[in-house]
């Protein structure tokens, strides 16, 4: 039962949930389309990821001091995860761009493009994931949320 009142784990939990969730509502706002899938994606406006280790270095920093152990181990943790998103992850996400389009591309030469609007959508490709990493705004609002859901959290719950 202590894993239910482990604030560092709980609120970095619930930052990736809202992080997620509110990547729904923003989307409509610049694309006035709903999409669901953004709950599950990743990529996109705010990092969830950053969100996390950010919530969870907070929360450590409160409970446990900023010269604590775990303090140290939490943001070192975060600053690797936060740099990899904007870093490896985004451009793998752009590489997946092109091959994407190269794939495009071909099918638009190929002969049985007579054939493609009758396909079903899962038929037509399968694409690469090219949402995977983040632009570093998108990183900056995710550890922006995580530190101030960990504040809030902690007074709320104190």
């Amino acid at each position: 039962m202590e894993l239910f009142t482990n604030f560092p784990l709980l609120i970095a939990l619930f930052t990736i949930a809202f992080a997620q969730f509110i990547k729904v509502p923003l989307q409509f706002i610049a694309t006035r389309r709903i999409d669901w899938s953004l709950l599950t994606s990743t990529g996109g406006m705010p990092s969830s990821h950053s969100g996390a280790v950010t919530a969870l270095a907070t929360a450590l920093a409160i409970e446990h001091g900023l010269d604590s152990p775990l303090f140290a181990a939490a943001a070192i943790f975060g600053i690797i995860v936060m740099f990899d998103a904007t870093g490896v992850r985004r451009h793998a996400g752009e590489q997946a761009t092109v091959v994407n389009q190269l794939v495009t591309d071909f099918n638009k030469v190929v002969s049985e493009m007579k054939h493609w609007p009758e396909k079903q959508a899962e038929e037509k490709r399968n694409e690469l994931k090219e949402l995977l990493g983040h632009q570093p705004i998108e990183v900056f609002f995710g550890g922006l949320l995580g530190i101030l859901l960990a504040i809030a959290g902690h007074f709320i719950l104190s």
